[in-house]
């Protein structure tokens, strides 16, 4: 076989390659095709190159690179930094991460940098790097979910006393008000953000010095390093610090719940948008349109938030699939952490912009909601607990109430006037369901009603600021 995609390359082919002293021919075609990750990790330069700093700065305070080597490297590393962000670097055929690329561009400004990867192994490198990656896209998307929560806050505000049916098994159940209702779900983005700055804590830790898996000879001191990187912990075993992509599921899992979070929103909106429904119009900025049927108004925001909580979902399964399984300590198989952490940040940055301002420009149709929301059997669970406050037991009243409901749905008359002749309800307890008055009833802590929810609104103030 000769010259195909398969076949080695010459000696020299490999020259770019950290590892190529051991090899005596390049890497295959196919090989490094599978192999090479720059395409997507390049994304991390800044990260790496915050590293780099920090590591050169260390090795020149334990005395392995003099000053001059040091101030050389920075700003070697200060230069290609530039030259990426601005576009003009140029890829090298045997750049197959962004480690490679940086060492070999520091190393053709100043020779030092060859120097730079002095007790240091791509497996610590990487291992720093997407956790320092992992830093700021939890503190984006945190400050994405504070922001969303902010505009249900402010919808919850404008909606006043307005009310609606709440619904169990999407069934008419009981009144509450708008705003307890878009407050729900702020809470549920509350426990989102203490889930990711519970899995900060996780990934704030510095794992430089750990090396390829067991430290190092040289006198390396990792906590210079944490001190120039300003990470809050430092590695305890250098098997585990190289090895340890618990953050990246910790993370996965966050992203996943905010996505399953968003998909109830979404549906909820998809519904409520409905004809049928009817609760809410859609600003024409946030919906589409029908390329057959000219009326038609799409919720496609909210179905897209729906649909992308699949994703988020196989992006985490698919990454503890990829590690279940692995020995200690680095494995490629880990190359696989990046590209789902990187897709589910992105993911998620998208969709909270894009349903954020979807909701902040909602009408929210109240009148309607409240024609819904005004039926009497609504207030059958009110009736209930009006016979249990004279001192009847609950499943009594349950059964007296249900009786009335089953008799007024059979044609027997108005649940109105069955509760009002009947000398255990009477006219007091007919009133509770003029429209208007069960919603104002539930009064208890976290409850529906409008004198609960100004508690709620200012806990929740609270709560985000």
């Amino acid at each position: 076989m000769t010259n195909s995609g398969m076949s080695g390359g010459s000696p020299d082919d490999n020259r770019g390659q950290l590892w190529h002293g051991r090899f005596a021919g390049g890497p295959a075609e196919a090989l490094q095709q599978l192999n090479d990750s720059l395409p997507f990790d390049q994304r991390m330069f800044r990260e790496d190159i915050a590293g780099s700093r920090a590591h050169v700065t260390m090795l020149e305070a334990v005395g392995l690179l003099t000053a001059a080597e040091r101030d050389g490297v920075l700003a070697a590393l200060d230069q290609v930094e530039a030259e990426i962000a601005s576009g003009e670097m140029q890829w090298a055929s045997s750049d197959e991460d962004i480690h490679t690329a940086v060492e070999r561009r520091v190393t053709e400004l100043e020779p030092a940098g060859a120097k730079m990867h002095t007790g240091r192994s791509r497996n610590d490198q990487v291992a720093l790097d997407v956790r320092l990656w992992t830093l700021q896209a939890i503190d984006e998307i945190s400050d994405l979910v504070r922001r969303f929560q902010h505009t249900l806050l402010a919808k919850a505000e404008a909606a006043g006393d307005a009310y609606l049916p709440g619904y169990t098994h999407l069934q008419q159940a009981q009144p509450v008000s708008l705003a307890h209702h878009l407050l729900a779900h702020g809470w549920m983005l509350n426990r989102d953000v203490d889930r990711l700055a519970d899995a900060r804590r996780r990934t704030d830790v510095s794992v430089l010095g750990a090396g390829a898996l067991a430290g190092s000879s040289l006198p390396l001191d990792p906590r210079i390093s944490q001190r120039e990187l300003g990470m809050a912990g430092l590695f305890e075993n250098s098997l585990d610090g190289v090895a340890d992509r618990d953050f990246v599921a910790d993370t996965l899992y966050s992203l996943a719940m905010i996505g399953v979070h968003l998909s109830r929103i979404g549906e909820e909106l998809i519904l409520w948008a409905s004809t049928e429904f009817g609760f809410i119009t859609l600003d024409d900025a946030f919906s589409t349109g029908s390329s057959m049927m000219p009326q038609k108004k799409n919720p496609d925001i909210a179905e897209l938030a729906r649909g992308k909580g699949g994703r988020l979902i196989g992006n985490l399964t698919g990454f503890l699939a990829s590690v279940k399984g692995l020995p200690l300590t680095y494995n490629k198989d880990m190359q696989e952490d990046k590209e789902p952490l990187f897709d589910a940040v992105d993911t998620v940055r998208l969709t909270l912009l894009a349903l954020d301002g979807m909701v902040a420009t909602t009408t929210f149709n109240t009148d309607r909601m409240a024609e819904q929301a005004n039926s009497p059997y609504a207030a059958a669970t009110d009736l209930a607990e009006f016979l249990v406050s004279k001192g009847m037991a609950f499943r009594d009243a349950h059964a007296v109430v249900g009786e009335h409901v089953r008799n007024a749905l059979e044609g027997q008359g108005s649940l109105v006037d069955l509760v009002s002749a009947d000398e255990r309800l009477g006219v007091e307890a007919a009133a509770i369901l003029e429209p208007g008055v069960s919603v104002t009833r539930r009064t208890t802590h976290g409850g529906g009603s409008p004198q609960a929810v100004a508690v709620q609104l200012e806990r929740f103030r609270a709560a985000i600021s």
